[in-house]
């Protein structure tokens, strides 16, 4: 148990931030966040299955001993999932008609990008970071979005209760971040492991977390937009 929380200390954040989210589900159960327990536990138990993967063989998807630890095909469908999950919930939580488009086409680029990286690298075995990294930046640019219509719709960029606030800026920072070190831990492992990039994508999960639970605490159902 001391290994695995050393090794994987953010895992039990997810089980944290799930609960957070529970106890405070009524502040938004009848809003496109409504969902978002669950995306929560999907992570969770990815996250799980993957530390299981890597350290016990009676987990490995493969009979080929010096691949079974391999278990990047999980995340690579995790990730898929989770940006379609992401776009959906901004084309839903924005009415502007041109920026609900440019989500849209944005989700068919991310899912092409995807196909694309499938057909070129091999996904059972390498994670597909050059589709990761189109579907970030499509992600980020969704989040800005967001926000410049909150703006011109006359709200502040800060809305300490506003739970959409804090989902925001936590999946900003993170993907702001993520593609660059996922790019260098398959292209560059050697810097990946001198640098320890596992740990600091570790702690950016961290930091959206710790976000994401801020903004069930502070978020009020009145301020949700």
């Amino acid at each position: 148990m001391i290994d695995f929380l050393l090794s994987s200390f953010f895992i039990p954040v997810y089980f944290i931030t799930w609960v957070i989210s529970m106890l405070t589900y009524k502040k938004y159960f009848d809003t496109v966040m409504r969902f978002f327990p669950i995306f929560i536990a999907y992570t969770f138990f990815t996250e799980t299955l993957g530390y299981f993967i890597i350290n016990f063989e009676e987990f490995s998807f493969f009979e080929e001993k010096e691949y079974a630890w391999h278990n990047v095909v999980i995340y690579n469908l995790y990730t898929i999932l989770s940006f379609l999950f992401f776009f959906w919930m901004y084309w839903k939580l924005i009415s502007n008609g041109k920026y609900k488009k440019v989500i849209f086409l944005l989700a068919i680029l991310t899912t092409v990008a995807f196909f694309i990286s499938s057909l070129l690298q091999d996904p059972m075995h390498t994670g597909l970071y050059f589709a990761d990294m189109v579907a970030s930046y499509s992600l980020l640019f969704s989040i800005a979005l967001y926000f410049k219509e909150k703006r011109l719709q006359g709200f502040k960029i800060i809305q300490k209760n506003n739970l959409m606030f804090w989902i925001s800026i936590g999946l900003f920072i993170f993907y702001l971040v993520f593609p660059h070190l996922y790019f260098i831990g398959f292209e560059f492992p050697e810097i990946w492991i001198e640098y320890r990039f596992r740990k600091i994508l570790q702690v950016f999960i961290v930091i959206m977390y710790i976000l994401f639970c801020v903004g069930f605490l502070k978020g009020k159902r009145s301020s949700f937009n």
